[in-house]
């Protein structure tokens, strides 16, 4: 927990890290306006050891129950990567408790099917950190010294193969929500960095911003697929002006 304001916020991280990815913005956020609850997904972090079936709709659900044990009964979702895909599920299985979401960088819907060698290198990413590093470093547009990227590889080691495996699958191969969220008015914010090949500007206006009809994009010029890590204090800032108007 973060923060005693009266705005609640539920942020849910990465694939390839657990909620102290967030630790750069943290440093940034607003307590006096806002709460926010940082999860670790299960599988990550202080809930490594915690098994499960590893989907998106498992770490929906533990969302929800996170809220729950905190007796909030409406409140906002940030979630980042796959963490964007979760939070649209929590969207659908409590639509009245959520009042609005902000993804950064995060998965469609529809999910982000890979192929060929990138499958691979994801796949492989399970087990290899050098698979990891190359991830980080495709993903930010190859703009990062080693320091960063080591950094980043560290973080990732607060992960079971067994998490990032079925997590991967899920959110890339798993269920296609996209027709269940076309259409929703909820207010969502996505963040996109002008540098990430995957879930870049392109990606969010073909998906999130086709299917929300109260969607706003931001884009960072500077930066790739992580921007709490990559432009902390510029994301926070979006992010809680965005959260503060709804």
């Amino acid at each position: 927990m973060q923060g005693s304001g009266p705005e609640r916020v539920l942020a849910l991280h990465h694939w390839l890290s657990d909620r102290s990815s967030f630790a750069d913005l943290r440093r940034y956020l607003d307590g006096s306006a806002f709460s926010y609850a940082f999860v670790d997904c299960r599988g990550y972090g202080e809930a490594m050891d915690t098994p499960g079936t590893y989907t998106m709709e498992e770490i929906a659900a533990d969302a929800l129950a996170v809220a729950d044990r905190l007796g909030w009964n409406t409140f906002s979702v940030i979630g980042h990567s796959m963490g964007g895909k979760a939070a649209q599920l929590m969207l659908l299985d409590a639509p009245a408790r959520v009042r609005s979401i902000v993804g950064i960088s995060p998965v469609p819907a529809s999910g982000f099917p890979l192929e060929g060698e990138m499958w691979d290198l994801f796949v492989g990413a399970v087990e290899d950190s050098g698979n990891r590093r190359t991830i980080f470093d495709v993903t930010t547009g190859s703009r990062h010294d080693d320091a960063w990227l080591d950094a980043r590889v560290s973080g990732s080691e607060r992960s079971s193969s067994a998490a990032l495996r079925s997590y991967l699958e899920s959110w890339t191969r798993g269920s296609d929500i996209h027709e269940r969220v076309e259409g929703n008015p909820t207010p969502a914010l996505v963040v996109a960095g002008a540098n990430d090949p995957a879930m870049g500007p392109e990606t969010m206006r073909s998906t999130w911003m086709e299917w929300y009809p109260n969607a706003e994009l931001e884009v960072f010029d500077d930066v790739g697929h992580f921007a709490p890590e990559e432009s902390p204090e510029a994301l926070a800032t979006v992010v809680e002006g965005f959260l503060g108007r709804h």
